[in-house]
């Protein structure tokens, strides 16, 4: 079983920016995928980015371009979600997850956080 823990949510202006960060269990780390999903109420969950694991490729979508960086520490078993120039529309909650194998952009995810609240302000 894999624990999966995001933190680093909070309140913030739009314009700004915030670091969110994702740690997940297990050894076998580095070869997770990652992703980044958002959800407001009332709406599907939406796959915000993922990287993959070994590779690091990164998926991004396109609301997001350009603003969002997706990095990943296998050092520390940790993912970093960069967000700046944050619209209203970005606030929502925001969930980690790992899973072993697959299409970074396919929402088959087996492994999820318990999400962290990112609310942008303007």
């Amino acid at each position: 079983q894999v624990q999966v823990v995001e933190s680093g949510g909070g309140l913030v202006q739009a314009g700004g920016s915030l670091k969110l960060s994702c740690s997940a269990s297990g050894v076998f780390f580095s070869s997770y995928h990652m992703g980044w999903f958002r959800q407001t109420p009332g709406k599907e969950r939406e796959l915000v980015a993922a990287i993959s694991g070994r590779t690091g490729l990164t998926y991004y979508v396109d609301s997001v371009k350009g603003r969002f960086t997706f990095s990943r520490d296998n050092a520390k078993n940790t993912v970093y979600l960069r967000m700046n120039n944050l619209k209203p529309e970005d606030t929502a909650v925001y969930y980690c997850a790992a899973k072993v194998s697959g299409d970074i952009a396919a929402y088959d995810y087996d492994y999820w956080g318990q999400g962290t609240q990112v609310t942008v302000s303007s």
